[in-house]
C-alpha cells in the first residue's frame, strides 16, 4: 500500500463561515491528520433559541488517536469559533500566531479551561514540525491582525492553504504580503492550493485600507453633532483608523461592546495599537459636548445584543443618540443578516439619524480576493491543483472556471465531506465521502440541526401551546373545573374559546371510568386529540398539547 496525501473539508465548503479542513498523510490504515481551523456560523430564524452552528467533528474524533493537532490560520469567528466545543472531543495540541492566541485563551478562560499547556504559540511566518507535515506560516493580508498562510511540505510535495487574505498594498497595520516569500513557494512547487473563494465575482481589487482611512477622514470631518462608527471589532486595522479621525478631527473616543473592548486589548497585548489615543470608557463620556466624540461600537450586523441595536432602542445604559447625529456602517452585511442590519438602519433613519454606509460612501473594504488578486496568487504559487473553499457553491464553482481561464491543469469541485486524494495518482480526484453535518449549540449544549428539541421549539412558535390539568377525587370524580392554560393562540374571544373547550373536555371525560386508573393512558391521548382539534377549528393552528392527570 503507497502512502496518500488527503484533504477533506468538514465545513466552509458549500457556506461563507463555518470552516474546517482536514489534511491526513500517510498508509490508508495509519495516517496521521491535522485541522486547520475550527469555525462556526450563525444562525438564522429558521432555527429559534440557536446562534451558532459548527462542522459535526465526528469523522475526525474517530480518528483522534492519530491527530497531530488543530493548526489556526487566524482569529475570525469563522475560523476559531468552535474551538472550544471540539476541543473537548479531542484535546489535542493547538496552534496558532500570538494574537490569535490571545483571543483563543479567552474563549478557553470563559469555558473555565486552561489551555495553556496544550496551546502553541508560532512566532509570525514561524515553522512546526507535526511528522510528516512540515508547517511554514506565511503571513499575508486580510481584515484581521496576523492572517496566515500555510505552507504544508510532506514527503509527496506541498499544499499551500492560503486561509483568509487578499492583496493590500497598504493595510495600515501589519506587513504588506509578501510577494517574493510567495513566489518562491510557487517556484518549488506546489501540488494544491485550497483557496478562498468568497470575492470571486468581484472584478478588480478589494483596496486598502489606507484608502478608507483617508476617505474615512473626510467623511468624519464633515459631521457636526455625535459620531458612531459600527465595523467587525475583529478588524484591528479599521479601529487605528477611527482612532486616527477621532484624533486629527479633535473628539475623544470610546469602546461600546464587549467584543470590542476585547479585541482592543488583545491588540494591545500582542503590541499593536501602541501609538493611539487613549479611548474613554462610555459611562465617562455622557456630559462631553456632541461634537467632541466618536463611538465605536459592535452591532454593524444589527445583532440583537450588539451595543448599535441597543442605542438604537435607548436601551443602552451609557450611550445615548440623538436627532442629526450620524452612525457610520463600516461593514458589509454578512448573508443572513441583510433583514436584521436593515431593521436597525431603518430605525435610525426614522428617528433623524443620518446613516452613510459603503453603498453612500466609500468606508469599507473588503478582506477577500476580487478577481485581480486571485490571478495575482494563482501566478505566484502555480498550483497543479486548486481546490476552492470558503463560499457557497456558486462561489467555488465560479473559482473552478476561473482557474481553467488561468490554464491551472487539475481544478477540483468539493463539498462538505468530500475526501479527495491528492496524491498518489496523475491528477487530485474526490474518491470517496466523509460523515459530515452541522451541531447547533444550544444555550451550552451542541445538539443535532434536526434535534427533536429545535422541531418542538418550531412547532411552539408557529402553532402554541395548550396545558390542561384535570383534578380527579380517589373516588373518580372531577373535584373541580379543567384547569387550562394556553399560550400562543390567536384567540381574542377567550371566554368564549375556554368555554367551548372545557364543554368539550368535559363530555369526552364522561365517557371514561375515571376510577379505573389503567384508562388514563387512553383518557390522555383522547384528551390531546379533543384539544387540538377544538383549536384547529376555532384557530386553524394545531397546537402542541400537554395533558395532566392529578389524583387526589
Amino acid at each position: 500500500m503507497k502512502d496518500e496525501l488527503i484533504f477533506c473539508p468538514l465545513g466552509g465548503s458549500g457556506e461563507i463561515g463555518m470552516n474546517m479542513n482536514l489534511y491526513a498523510y500517510g498508509k490508508p490504515d495509519s495516517q496521521k491528520w491535522i485541522i486547520v481551523d475550527v469555525g462556526v456560523t450563525f444562525a438564522d430564524d429558521s432555527l429559534p433559541g440557536i446562534d451558532l452552528i459548527y462542522a459535526d467533528p465526528g469523522f475526525i474524533v474517530d480518528k483522534k488517536d492519530n491527530l497531530l493537532g488543530i493548526v489556526l490560520t487566524h482569529a475570525h469567528e469563522d475560523h476559531i469559533g468552535a474551538i472550544t466545543y471540539v476541543w473537548k472531543k479531542l484535546k489535542c495540541k493547538i496552534y496558532a500566531t500570538p494574537f490569535t492566541a490571545a483571543l483563543v485563551t479567552e474563549k478557553f478562560k470563559e469555558k473555565k479551561i486552561d489551555i495553556i499547556p496544550y496551546l502553541k504559540i508560532v512566532k509570525l511566518n514561524g515553522t512546526i514540525d507535526l511528522n510528516p507535515f512540515k508547517i511554514e506560516f506565511v503571513t499575508l493580508t486580510h481584515s484581521i491582525l496576523e492572517p496566515n498562510g500555510l505552507k504544508i511540505d510532506t514527503p509527496a510535495g506541498t499544499i499551500f492553504h492560503t486561509g483568509d487574505w487578499k492583496v493590500d498594498p497598504n493595510p495600515l497595520v501589519g506587513k504588506n504580503i509578501n510577494q517574493e516569500k510567495l513566489k518562491k513557494i510557487g517556484d518549488s512547487g506546489v501540488l494544491a492550493m485550497i483557496c478562498d473563494s468568497t470575492n470571486v465575482f468581484s472584478i478588480g481589487r478589494a483596496g486598502s485600507e489606507a484608502d478608507v482611512r483617508k476617505n474615512m477622514l473626510n467623511v468624519m470631518s464633515r459631521q457636526k453633532k455625535k459620531i458612531l462608527v459600527t465595523s467587525f471589532a475583529s478588524n484591528v486595522a479599521r479601529m487605528e483608523t477611527v482612532f486616527f479621525c477621532a484624533e486629527k478631527i479633535g473628539r475623544h473616543i470610546s469602546l461600546v461592546g464587549r467584543s470590542m473592548q476585547r479585541i482592543y486589548k488583545a491588540a494591545r497585548q500582542c503590541g499593536y495599537l501602541q501609538n493611539v489615543i487613549e479611548p474613554l470608557d462610555p459611562r465617562d463620556t455622557k456630559n462631553l459636548a456632541r461634537d467632541k466624540i466618536v463611538y465605536l461600537c459592535t452591532g454593524s450586523q444589527g445583532e440583537p445584543m450588539g451595543a448599535l441595536n441597543r442605542i438604537s432602542n435607548f436601551t443602552h445604559p451609557d450611550v445615548f443618540i440623538e436627532k442629526d447625529d450620524t452612525v457610520i456602517f463600516s461593514s458589509k452585511i454578512i448573508p443572513g443578516n441583510v433583514r436584521k442590519h436593515y431593521n436597525v438602519h431603518n430605525k435610525l433613519l426614522k428617528d433623524g439619524i443620518n446613516v452613510i454606509t459603503e453603498e453612500t460612501e466609500f468606508v469599507h473594504v473588503s478582506g477577500h480576493p476580487n478577481r485581480e488578486d486571485l490571478k495575482d496568487m494563482y501566478n505566484w504559487i502555480k498550483p497543479n491543483c486548486l481546490i476552492p473553499v470558503h463560499g457557497e457553491h456558486r462561489h467555488m464553482k465560479e473559482q473552478i472556471n476561473f482557474a481553467r481561464e488561468m490554464k491551472i491543469p487539475s481544478p477540483v469541485q468539493v463539498e462538505n465531506g468530500d475526501i479527495v486524494k491528492i496524491y498518489p495518482g496523475n491528477k487530485p480526484y474526490v474518491y470517496d465521502k466523509a460523515p459530515n453535518g452541522r451541531l447547533c449549540v444550544d444555550g451550552e449544549i451542541s445538539i443535532e440541526e434536526d434535534s427533536i428539541f429545535i422541531k418542538e421549539r418550531k412547532n411552539l412558535a408557529n402553532n402554541g401551546f395548550i396545558d390542561l390539568t384535570l383534578i380527579i377525587s380517589n373516588k373518580g370524580v372531577l373535584s373541580s373545573k379543567p384547569l387550562l392554560n394556553i399560550k400562543g393562540l390567536p384567540i381574542f374571544e377567550k371566554d368564549e374559546f375556554f368555554d367551548g373547550l372545557e364543554e368539550e373536555v368535559l363530555k369526552l371525560t364522561k365517557t371514561f371510568s375515571l376510577k379505573n386508573s389503567k384508562q388514563y393512558e387512553n383518557l390522555i391521548e383522547g384528551l390531546k386529540k379533543t384539544c387540538r382539534k377544538y383549536a384547529k377549528e376555532k384557530t386553524g393552528k394545531k397546537p402542541i398539547t400537554n395533558i395532566n392527570v392529578i389524583r387526589i
